[in-house]
C-alpha cells in the first residue's frame, strides 16, 4: 500500500538515554490508516505527531470500540534495528478486533504499514543498555452516531516512544496480593482480547493493593473466585515441585507473547511446562509445604517480573526467599539476549528493519 508522508517541519532533539521513562517521549510522526465498509482501509500516512480532531460522538468515546497491542523495536551491537514475533502481535490484535466488532487488517498490509513506519522513525531507536522503542498500535471505531452496533468506520494508529530499562536497579522481586473481590474478566467476554475496558476495570483493585504496600494484585477467575489468571496486567507462571505451571487460556486470559516466547523456550529445553487450570488452594498448599520454587509474571514491558511474596487474606508468603528463581532469570536472560542480538536467535523470533 501507498504510504503518503508528511514530515513534521522540525525534529525534536533526541533524549538523554538516561532520563527514559515509559511512554513519555514520542517520537516526530505517527501512522494513521482510515477504514470505511465502502472502501475497506486506506488513505494510510505518516503525519507529525501531535492531536487529531475527533467526532464528538465518536463510538470510541461511548461505547469503548478500542484495542491496542504493544510491542519493541531493539538496536543491537551492530547498529541495526530489529522487531521481536510482530506477526503475533499482529494476529492477536485481529482475535481482539474480531471479539470487539472492529475490522481486521490482513497480515500482510499490517506487517507492511507497521515495518515500514518503524523503519521510518528507527533513529529514535535508543542504543544505551536495556533501552528500546516502544511501539503502539491502536485502533477504534469512530462511527460518528450515538446508535449501538459493529462498527461501520474505524482508524487505525501507531505511535512510537522510546523507552529506558524497566529495572533501572536490576531485577527485584515484587510483593503481589491476591485479589479476593474485584475481577478481572470472566470467560464469554473480553480477557483475551487486548482492549481499553480490561485495564480500566483493572485499577481499583490495583490502587488498593498499591495502597498497601503490593506492587500488583494476583487476578482469581470471575466464575468460581478460585482458578488463578494473570498478575496485575500480565501473564503469570509458576515453579512448583519442577513442574512450570501457568493458567490455561481459556477465554478470560489474554494470549500473551512473552508467555508464548517463554513457553517454547522452556519446553525446548526439556523443562515440564502445564498450561492447565491452577486453583488457589493448591498454590496456597505449594506455598505452605514449601514447593512453590520460583513465581514471575511476563509481559512485553518488563519480559520477565520476579514474585517475591504472595499475600493472601491474612497470610503471607516469601517466594525462593524473596530473590529473583534460576529458571526467571535464566527466561529473562534468553529472551533479552535475542531481543538485543546478543544471542542465538534459534527460533527465528527476531524481523530486521531495512
Amino acid at each position: 500500500m501507498e504510504i503518503k508522508i508528511t514530515k513534521a517541519p522540525e525534529l525534536k532533539t533526541k533524549p538523554d538515554p538516561s532520563t527514559l521513562g515509559f511512554g513519555k517521549i514520542f517520537t516526530d510522526h505517527m501512522f494513521i490508516m482510515d477504514y470505511s465498509k465502502e472502501e475497506g482501509w486506506h488513505d494510510a500516512r505518516i503525519v507529525p505527531f501531535g492531536p487529531f480532531p475527533i467526532h464528538p460522538a465518536s463510538t470510541v468515546l461511548h461505547y469503548g470500540s478500542e484495542i491496542f497491542e504493544g510491542l519493541k523495536a531493539y538496536r543491537t551491537a551492530d547498529g541495526s534495528v530489529q522487531l521481536f514475533r510482530p506477526l503475533e502481535n499482529i494476529r492477536r490484535m485481529n482475535n481482539s478486533a474480531e471479539r470487539l466488532c472492529l475490522p481486521e487488517i490482513p497480515e500482510e498490509l499490517a506487517l507492511e504499514v507497521l515495518t515500514k513506519f518503524v523503519n521510518f522513525e528507527k533513529d529514535w531507536t535508543p542504543s544505551a543498555d536495556g533501552t528500546s522503542l516502544y511501539i503502539r498500535p491502536f485502533m477504534f471505531g469512530n462511527d460518528e452516531t450515538l446508535g449501538v452496533h459493529a462498527v461501520h468506520n474505524a482508524t487505525f494508529m501507531i505511535i512510537t516512544s522510546p523507552v529506558g530499562s524497566y529495572y533501572k536497579e536490576g531485577i527485584n522481586p515484587v510483593k503481589i496480593m491476591i485479589e479476593a473481590d474485584d475481577v478481572r474478566a470472566v470467560r464469554g467476554g473480553t480477557g483475551y482480547a487486548k482492549c481499553g475496558g480490561n485495564y480500566a476495570a483493572s485499577n481499583r483493585a490495583g490502587q488498593k493493593a498499591e495502597e498497601k504496600g503490593y506492587s500488583q494484585v494476583l487476578w482469581l477467575d470471575g466464575v468460581e473466585r478460585k482458578y488463578i489468571e494473570e498478575v496485575g496486567a500480565m501473564n503469570v507462571m509458576f515453579k512448583i515441585n519442577g513442574e512450570i505451571v501457568t493458567p490455561m487460556l481459556s477465554g478470560s486470559i489474554l494470549p500473551g507473547i512473552t508467555r508464548k516466547s517463554c513457553i517454547e523456550v522452556l519446553k525446548s529445553e526439556g523443562y515440564k511446562v502445564s498450561e492447565r487450570l491452577l486453583s488457589i488452594d493448591e498454590l496456597e498448599e505449594a506455598m505452605d509445604n514449601g514447593t512453590l520454587e520460583e513465581a514471575w509474571g511476563c509481559g512485553t514491558a518488563a519480559v520477565v517480573s520476579p514474585i517475591g511474596e504472595l499475600a493472601y487474606k491474612d497470610k503471607k508468603f516469601t517466594v525462593n526467599g524473596g530473590k529473583i528463581g534460576e529458571v526467571t532469570q535464566h527466561l529473562y536472560d534468553t529472551l533479552t539476549g535475542i531481543q538485543w542480538g546478543k544471542i542465538e536467535d534459534k527460533f527465528g523470533w527476531t524481523l530486521k528493519l531495512d
